[in-house]
Parts: C-alpha cells; sequence; structure tokens
C-alpha cells in the first residue's frame, strides 16, 4: 500500500524536517511512526542521513518497527535491523538503514562500540516513547548521555509526555537539546519551575504561572497534537460494571481497608505507602491475594468479579475482546476461565507477539488477556476488537488512556466500550474516581482515596 499523509502528518513532516531536532507528542494513532519514517526517507534522499538509531520499548522493536517499513510501498528502500536477542553482535555491523535498539539495551551498545575504538555509524536517533527517559538518573539515561553528542538529529516521540507531571519533560528534553531549554541539571529546572510542598518537602507543585513558562519554553521545540482534533473516532463507552463481595471476602476486605483509612486520616502514611496498601485492598477487591507480599502464596478469596468477565464475555458471542489484567494472580484465574486465550505480558516478544496481534487482528481471537503496562505502547489492535474489560482498575491516566488507545485509534470503524469491572464499597470507587479526574500525577490516587473516606 501507498502511505498517503493526512494533512496534519505532513505538519508533523515539516516540523521535524526544518527544526533537525525536537519532539512530537502525538496521541496513540496519529501515525508517529509513518510520520518518522517518511521524514527518514526524505532526509536520506536529500543526503542529509545515512544511518538511524530507533530505541525503543522490546515490543515496539519488533512489532512496529520493522512491520510499520514493511506495510508501506513509501518504505520499500529503508532497511531495519532489530538489535535485540544472540545475533545483535553481529547485526550492529550490516548496512541496515535503521538500527533498533531497546533501551535496556543502551548499555551494550554503548559499551561495543568503546571496545571497537569506532565512531558511532548513526548520525540521527529517533526515540520512540522518550518519556523512558523522565528519569536522569537510571542506568538507560547514564548510557545514552555520552553518545547524544553524536548524533547532529535528535527526535523524540510519545503520546504521554507528562505521566507524573511536568517534572517529567526535563528528561527528554535534556536528550534532545542537551540542556538549551531548560539547563543540564534537575535542580535548576525543579528551581525555576516548582517549589517543595507535601509530606516533609518531597512533594514538588508547580509555581504560579510555571505551566504556561514551560510551554512557552518548548513552544517551537515541541509538536503537541491531539487525536480527538484531527480524527474522526468512533464514539467511547464507557460501562461501569459492579459486583458486590461475598460477605466473608468482604468482611476480610473491610478490615483491611478501614486500617488504611485511619493511617491516611492521622498522616500516618506517605502517597508511596499508601499505594501498597492501596493495591493489597485491590488484589481482594479483585479476588485473591498475596499472603507473603511475593507471587509466591496466593490465597483465593471469592469470584465475583471473574464471574463478571464471563458475563460479559459470553454476550460479547465471539466478538473479540481485551481483558487488562494487574496481579499474576488475577492473570491465572483469567487463563482458567479463558484456557486458550493468548496473553501479551512479561517476556512476550518478538514473532510470538507479532502472531498474537496478527491473530487478533483477522478477528480470530475471541479473547486477548494483556497487561496494560505490556500492551500500552506501540501496539496496533484496532483490527478487529472493539471492546475492553479492566478486570483489574489502574489509577494511572497514561497506562489508562494507553491501554484503550490500543483499540481506540486511526482504523477503528466501531464504537468501543469499556467494561470497567468495579467491587462495589471498595478502593475500586476511588481508582475510577482518580482516572476520571483526569489528573496524570500519583497525588490523584491519594486524593481520590481521602475523597473516598469522606464519603463513608
Amino acid at each position: 500500500m501507498l502511505w498517503k499523509p493526512h494533512e496534519y502528518q505532513t505538519k508533523a513532516i515539516k516540523f521535524l524536517l526544518e527544526n533537525g531536532s525536537g519532539q512530537l507528542w502525538l496521541s496513540p494513532g496519529l501515525g508517529k511512526t509513518a510520520i518518522t519514517l517518511e521524514t527518514i526517507k526524505l532526509l536520506i534522499e536529500a543526503n542529509a542521513v545515512k544511518k538511524v538509531l530507533v530505541i525503543a520499548p522490546l515490543r515496539p522493536c519488533y512489532a512496529v518497527w520493522p512491520d510499520e517499513i514493511q506495510k508501506w510501498d513509501n518504505f520499500k528502500d529503508i532497511t531495519c535491523s532489530v538489535l535485540h536477542g544472540p545475533q545483535k553482535d553481529k547485526k550492529i555491523h550490516d548496512k541496515a538503514t535503521i538500527h533498533v535498539v531497546n533501551f535496556d539495551g543502551l548499555a551494550w551498545l554503548s559499551n561495543t562500540f568503546r571496545r571497537l575504538g569506532v565512531k558511532l555509524p548513526y548520525d540521527m536517533l529517533i526515540v520512540d516513547e522518550i518519556s523512558y527517559l523522565k528519569n536522569t538518573r537510571t542506568q538507560r539515561f547514564k548510557s545514552l548521555s555520552p553518545l547524544l553528542d553524536h548524533f547532529p538529529r535528535r527526535i523524540g516521540l510519545t503520546g504521554s509526555p507528562a505521566s507524573n507531571g511536568l517534572m517529567d519533560i526535563f528528561g527528554p528534553q535534556l536528550v534532545i537539546d542537551r540542556g538549551a531549554t531548560f539547563g543540564k541539571y534537575v535542580t535548576h529546572f525543579r528551581a525555576n519551575y516548582f517549589y517543595p510542598s507535601g509530606y516533609g518537602g518531597y512533594t514538588w507543585a508547580l509555581q504560579t504561572g510555571a505551566e504556561e513558562r514551560i510551554y512557552e519554553a518548548l513552544a517551537d521545540k515541541v509538536l503537541r497534537m491531539s487525536a480527538e482534533d484531527y480524527l474522526e473516532l468512533p464514539e467511547l463507552i464507557t460501562n461501569k460494571v459492579y459486583v458486590d463481595l461475598p460477605p466473608e471476602a468482604f468482611k476480610k476486605y473491610k478490615e483491611l481497608e478501614d486500617k488504611l483509612l485511619l493511617d491516611i486520616e492521622s498522616g500516618q502514611v506517605t502517597a508511596s505507602t499508601a499505594a501498597v496498601a492501596i493495591g493489597k485492598c485491590q488484589q481482594i477487591s479483585n479476588g485473591a491475594v498475596y499472603l507473603d507480599g511475593s507471587e509466591r502464596e496466593v490465597q483465593h478469596i471469592h469470584d465475583a468479579k471473574l464471574e463478571a468477565v464471563i458475563d460479559i464475555v459470553e454476550e460479547l458471542s465471539g466478538q473479540p475482546c481485551l481483558i487488562g489484567y494487574h496481579f499474576k494472580h488475577d492473570l491465572d484465574r483469567l487463563k482458567k476461565a479463558f484456557p486458550s486465550a493468548p496473553v501479551i505480558g512479561s517476556g512476550v516478544s518478538g514473532d510470538k507477539l507479532t502472531k498474537i496481534i496478527n491473530v487478533w487482528n483477522e478477528g480470530k481471537t475471541p479473547v486477548l488477556l494483556a497487561h496494560p503496562q505490556s500492551a500500552g505502547h506501540g501496539l496496533n489492535l484496532q483490527g478487529a476488537g472493539h471492546a475492553v474489560i479492566w478486570f483489574s482498575n489502574t489509577w494511572s491516566l497514561e497506562i489508562y488512556e494507553q491501554f484503550v488507545r490500543r483499540l481506540y485509534r486511526q482504523g477503528q470503524r466501531n464504537n468501543i466500550i469499556i467494561h470497567q469491572i468495579i467491587g462495589r464499597k471498595t478502593i475500586d470507587e476511588a481508582i475510577i474516581k482518580a482516572i476520571e479526574g483526569k489528573d496524570k500525577t500519583q497525588q490523584s490516587l491519594m486524593n481520590a482515596v481521602k475523597a473516598y473516606a469522606k464519603e463513608k
């Protein structure tokens, strides 16, 4: 097929060509990969670029970049190698136009070229999901940082630039312009735009007018586009499915929740420690709980949520549905209910992942089980399914939106129905409110839990 860019995609290509280095903050479904490939093609034709390094999460390395190149006739002259697995030491010497490496492979890449004593062969860097580099203290950031000056052109791609607030944008922008916008030190960035607040002063809040100043500083360095503004998408419908925990299960749940709410009310917990307790409450609401804090010993408590999921799947009568789970014991019980359902989760990548996606998009998979963080970036699942079931709800707006947008994106022909399985009078209700509040910071969970406690 021939890829014909929409007007907004042409605008994005022009932005990348004119700026040399910059970021595309585009909602999932707007075609970030194709936009970038067209830009690479034009730069190669102009003899401005010869070889490109793409850094991406592992699943997009295998399931997005090679597939997008093969999909469109426009990119038939672009070759691609994935630098992962046992053959990566050989592939690093091949003549492919694009080398794709995952974030965890950055240390290996850096060490390999240092050991060989040769200059990096790339003249353009693409960081897909650049928000993975928001923390400048991580090993992946430290591995990449010494290499950045070797790239005349640096492009960042993401649909979630500030998943935990605007503090997240410092690291990615440092990758793009080496400190030209916000300086080279996160401490200076904090001092210029934030002030310490919250318990112990460990939470950073925006200064008055800081958000506007940040976006003004990024005005000519970032292109922001929302799917709602540029695509005619089908309707997104939310169906809240409330389930009652059995009396004995609810009694166990109440004991744990009452202690949590009392600790929050007395100020004895921080957001991070409360999140652990909230996770425990959520497990019981889901139907099982880890007994020792690990994933070894699990106590089964009830099947109220599982039965609700089974009912929805039966109502769909074979129409493909995507089911999101969080805990391993969630997956274990779902697999017993749907033994033939494929799983996108930890350790699923490469050819196995590609096969799962292809069969799903052909409409041959009635049920697909997926961990939202494993299937939340880069996967195109809009080919057949239009139902999402949240067996285990998430408070993270970024994870929620990314997971739903695997189906709710360009190419989807049907209305999307999101079924949220909610334990009545449980922490699930607060988690759903955190999502509905559209707040991308972890504090939103604490705020929602406090409101939930007050209502009770």
